[in-house]
């Protein structure tokens, strides 16, 4: 098992290196770039006042800008790679990677909380609906999942701050409480965070929990009607145990691939949940840094993501050869 994952850790240096172009470039696309969106804003901002070319040339070559995009490219990748910096946020005034790492932190705590809450759901309710074919409760958590494919995380975001505000007169935006917002970890902030994750996480974690039922609905029908789940019965096993030991950890395949995408679906998923609830996680700050075209932070976001669909895809791949004794490391 150790030289598969060392293998797989291997092929994230090439995946991540071809990454790093394809991003790069994509963040170049859109027509002009930061110092032609800062001084349209200080246009807009002056009633019409214009510049020189001189000025705009100055201001490119102060950012780095007027290089040939393979040089830029060289540069951030090299600094990522010896230095860990990358690069220099225009917009903020400051080092993308003190931007970075002041939102990742919340960010993980939230997505994790959400995939936490996601399996937890899906996968009973998956298990249930199954067994329970079209029975009350299968057509019931039908048409609830529905809903929650169908319904925008932000939407649903809206009504919940609406009916709280409404009739409970709570506001639920932010992770923390005003007197706990600037204040240093304690015990009681930890506390205070808790009775406010469950509104992000339930509204983020809604989408994907929705989708894996049915996945795992999908997944456990297709085992229940194959001749060893027949036989197992014909043994004289529980339901119960037969349930266990057979049909639902062979249904359990397709449901552990999806942490591959999972993750990074939460992450960036919670963007507009995250401006409408006023969470301090990536989202805002990355929409923004890709309306402005603040092209380092933006990218180092999106490197982020990236990293953690690798990561996630590995996870898949290490659990799916646990969980199922027909994969061996060697032929995956």
């Amino acid at each position: 098992m150790l030289k598969y994952i060392l293998k797989r850790l291997l092929y994230v240096i090439p995946t991540m290196f071809i990454i790093s172009i394809v991003v790069f470039i994509t963040i170049q696309l859109p027509p002009g770039d930061f110092v032609t969106q800062m001084l349209e804003n200080m246009r807009n901002q002056s009633s019409g006042a214009t510049w020189s070319p001189e000025f705009e040339a100055a201001m490119r070559q102060r950012y780095g800008l007027n290089e040939p995009m393979h040089v830029q490219y060289y540069k951030w990748a090299s600094n990522i790679l010896l230095r860990g910096d990358f690069g220099y946020s225009f917009m903020n005034d400051a080092p993308a990677k003190k931007l970075i790492l002041d939102r990742i932190g919340m960010t993980m705590v939230v997505a994790f909380s959400s995939f936490i809450f996601t399996w937890m759901v899906a996968l009973p309710i998956g298990v249930l609906s199954a067994v329970k074919q079209y029975s009350l409760a299968d057509y019931f958590f039908s048409f609830i999942g529905f809903i929650g494919l169908a319904t925008p995380g932000f939407l649903i975001a809206l009504v919940l701050m609406y009916l709280a505000f409404k009739y409970g007169g709570v506001s639920l935006s932010g992770l923390f409480s005003p007197e706990y917002e600037g204040a240093p970890w304690s015990f009681g902030k930890v506390i205070d965070l808790m009775n406010h994750l469950w509104i992000p996480m339930i509204i983020l974690g809604v989408g994907g929990t929705a989708g894996l039922i049915r996945v795992m609905r999908a997944n456990l029908l297709d085992e229940l009607n194959k001749p060893y789940v027949e036989a197992a019965r014909a043994k004289g096993l529980p339901e119960w145990k037969m349930l266990i030991k057979y049909p639902i950890r062979q249904a359990m395949n397709p449901f552990v691939s999806t942490i591959g995408w999972i993750l990074p679906a939460l992450i960036a998923g919670e963007a507009l949940v995250s401006i409408v609830l006023n969470l301090p996680t990536t989202g805002p700050v990355l929409l923004n840094a890709l309306l402005q075209q603040d092209m380092f932070l933006a990218a180092g976001f999106l490197m982020l993501l990236s990293f953690l669909t690798i990561i996630g895809s590995l996870l898949s791949d290490i659990l799916l050869a646990w969980l199922d004794p027909r994969i061996r490391y060697d032929d995956v």
